[in-house]
């Protein structure tokens, strides 16, 4: 293999491991955030996200880039399994029970942001 083959190889294997760390990351705080949505109490969503800690610790020394994208992909199908169905929403967020509450006025509503102060 050539220089420049050897080092397009070792660019592509360092791509396909940080897509796959990347992969990993968002997939480990999916399930930590959903997590919460299941505990009812903090002390529960503890030992339930230690739980989900060891699970990703114990695949951490994977190095076949194969086994390794078939481990997230049966992360992924597990976690897609057991997703709350009624997650909790931030009330402020799209989505969440007070979000765009306060809608803009009509048009032909005019507000005055003068705050009492006359004009001269």
């Amino acid at each position: 293999m050539s220089a420049a083959g050897a080092a397009g190889a070792a660019a592509g294997y360092l791509a396909r491991r940080a897509a796959q760390k990347e992969r990993v990351r968002l997939l480990y705080r999916r399930a930590l955030k959903d997590t919460l949505n299941w505990a009812v109490n903090r002390h529960h969503f503890y030992q339930h996200a230690s739980d989900l800690r060891e699970k990703f610790e114990a695949n951490k020394h994977a190095e076949d880039l194969d086994t390794i994208d078939r481990l997230i992909q049966d992360g992924e199908a597990s976690y897609g399994k057991l997703r709350h169905p009624d997650p909790y929403i931030v009330p402020w967020a799209p989505g969440g029970s007070k979000f765009c509450r306060n809608p803009p006025p009509p048009a032909g509503i005019e507000i005055v942001y003068d705050y009492g102060r006359e004009d001269d």
